[in-house]
């Protein structure tokens, strides 16, 4: 591609808004444009980015016996009414009506559509498994679409439906998806790490995201470096404990201390000079239950330790409520507790969920509110003081606290969730009533498995790893181009046009792809495009060289230039490529289901 037809534009500086490193990169390599929140249109550059991913997204697909298929973005509302999704799935979801008063979704996701499709076509255990998948659209309602890629309304998603006669095929299935990831983004230039986490709206037995460590990830995830446990800080768990000896304290009697003014954890340990681990933190929520076919909303009140924090997740899936929202001032009162100085002694228990956190039975003598403004408790005891209704684990693991495995110190790290796989079991196959008729001539729900990895998430994160203060750094296997060709001709000098037309047409008759700076521009201008752009190879045509029959070779990764004869100047390009590329494909790793 010459650059002088190029529909492209790059910016010197960044739009305002653009507030992570991979958005701005984006927009001033004129790889993508910002049509609305979270919502992009892909240029020729781009565009070429994302197809490259997509291919290997195919041929690992391909690899593992997937099938391509493609399914509508615009869903019948009754398929996710059959599952209840529908109703669980609040705004996220997209909802239209037509003209005939219809109701439709923009589908998030294709769970639904994939179990009706396998119902209808599968009817022997002889069929069974098969793995469908497909590159399609998506469109969930993001409150807040932020980082460019990574979080948007709009996207584009590898998601792949195994289905299976029974759990035992699916567990061994599963692993070969999870390798195949491994594949995907190895080949893709991307390091990345499978952790635990949490099924989520999806549902199922067991599920595990695929992380690209960086810091403008919005999860944490807790890491040992020991004995190699990593999850999701949804789902994290660690060695609790309690400070020495305190276990064995005796319950103290309750009394009442002044505390004006002290309305928090920190400040109440400031006050009355003890560790936060002696104090008791209420939280105050209210979540949204099914109770006999019916929501409702249930005040839910939540007592863990003051140095910790709570996992709103933990506490989600225990209550199995479709959502978690924090508690009104009136409501707090309602109840009989006093926001700031709240603790579950003398509450009303009418229609009040009282979740403790495990450790709480085993800290005693804590320092708990009084449900008085400026004033708490001292030797407040789980059990004689009050009684849960539910103990629980509902606290959040945190950097430094004890390995569950080995007790080793926790390491706390922010990543990019690029991948993730599910084991779904028979959620969608019963809803959806897609059965099959097994080896005894019986009926059973087909046993599913799913597997979804965002483009534009993985495109954003090769950058945000891939990346330098002059721009983007793109591993030559995705990269737009293999090589940047720079012509540094003048009107006075039209060999080096000729010269450069020559090796263009020779490149790519090689199979090399290339991007040829043809433009009426400086050096410089040129010099800094080629960085900004971060193709892998640079190859400089000037006057001087070509006089001597030399043209100037560099890679993007490197400083160093090196000066290659232009006689069969397409072998040796082609031998670059190949090293490049050999280079990745290097570092993709083979890695056991954790």
């Amino acid at each position: 591609m010459r650059m002088s037809k190029l529909f492209f534009q790059t910016l010197r500086e960044a739009p305002a808004d653009a507030d992570v490193l991979s958005h701005q990169l984006m927009l001033r390599a004129g790889l993508v444009r910002q049509v609305g929140a979270g919502i992009f249109e892909y240029l020729p550059l781009g565009l070429r980015v994302k197809k490259k991913i997509e291919q290997i997204m195919r041929e690992e697909m391909d690899a593992i016996d997937g099938q391509e298929i493609v399914m509508p973005v615009v869903q019948p509302a009754s398929l996710w009414k059959r599952t209840g999704r529908w109703y669980e799935i609040g705004d996220d979801l997209a909802r239209l009506t037509d003209r005939a008063g219809r109701e439709l979704v923009l589908a998030m996701t294709h769970e639904e559509v994939i179990t009706e499709l396998a119902g209808g076509v599968i009817n022997s255990y002889r069929q069974l498994p098969v793995m469908l998948y497909q590159i399609q659209t998506k469109f969930r309602d993001e409150p807040r679409p932020r980082g460019g890629l990574i979080r948007v309304r709009e996207f584009t998603m590898k998601d792949g439906y195994s289905f299976h006669p029974d759990i035992a095929s699916l567990d061994e299935y599963y692993p070969l998806v999870y390798q195949a990831y491994f594949n995907i983004f190895g080949r893709a230039g991307l390091d990345v790490i499978a952790v635990e986490s949490d099924t989520g709206m999806m549902g199922g037995t067991m599920a595990h995201e695929f992380m690209a460590l960086t810091d403008v990830g919005e999860d944490t995830l807790l890491l040992c470096d020991e004995c190699g446990y990593r999850a999701n800080r949804q789902v994290a768990t660690f060695v609790k404990q309690t400070e020495k000896d305190q276990k064995k304290e005796a319950p103290l009697p309750l009394e009442e201390a002044a505390t004006p003014n002290v309305d928090t954890i920190a400040a109440l340990a400031g006050f009355l000079d003890i560790p936060e681990s002696r104090t008791a933190k209420a939280l105050f929520l209210v979540a949204t239950v099914e109770e006999d076919g019916d929501e409702k909303e249930q005040f839910v009140f939540v007592v863990v330790r003051g140095d910790m924090e709570l996992n709103e997740t933990k506490l989600t899936n225990a209550l199995k409520a479709r959502q978690l929202r924090p508690a009104q001032t009136e409501e707090i009162r309602a109840v009989g507790a006093e926001p700031g100085y709240g603790s579950p002694v003398g509450i009303s228990r009418d229609d009040v969920i009282l979740v403790v956190d495990d450790l709480i039975p085993d800290s005693p003598n804590l320092v708990a509110g009084a449900n008085r403004d400026g004033w708490h408790l001292r030797n407040v005891n789980c059990g004689r003081d009050y009684e849960p209704d539910l103990t629980l684990d509902v606290v959040a693991a945190a950097g430094g606290h004890p390995c569950p495995i080995c007790q080793a110190p926790l390491r706390a790290v922010r990543g990019v969730e690029v991948g993730n796989i599910f084991k779904l079991g028979t959620k969608y196959s019963q809803a959806m009533d897609a059965s099959f008729l097994d080896e005894d001539g019986g009926s059973a729900p087909m046993v599913m498995g799913c597997y979804g990895i965002g483009s534009g998430r993985l495109i954003a994160s090769a950058i945000e790893t891939n990346s330098d203060e002059n721009g983007i750094i793109w591993p030559i296997t995705i990269a737009p181009h293999h090589l940047y060709l720079v012509s540094l001709a003048t009107r006075r000098t039209p060999e080096v046009t000729e010269a450069a037309d020559r090796v263009y047409n020779q490149l790519q008759e090689a199979g090399v792809e290339v991007l040829y700076d043809d433009r009426d521009e400086r050096a410089g201008v040129k010099f800094n495009d080629a960085d900004l752009l971060g193709i892998p190879i640079r190859l400089t045509l000037g006057a001087r060289g070509v006089k001597s029959g030399i043209a100037e070779l560099k890679l993007r990764s490197g400083d160093e230039v090196l000066e290659l004869p232009l006689d069969d100047i397409a072998i040796q390009i082609q031998s670059v490529v190949e090293a490049e590329t050999a280079a990745v494909l290097a570092k993709v790793i083979t890695e056991p289901l954790r």
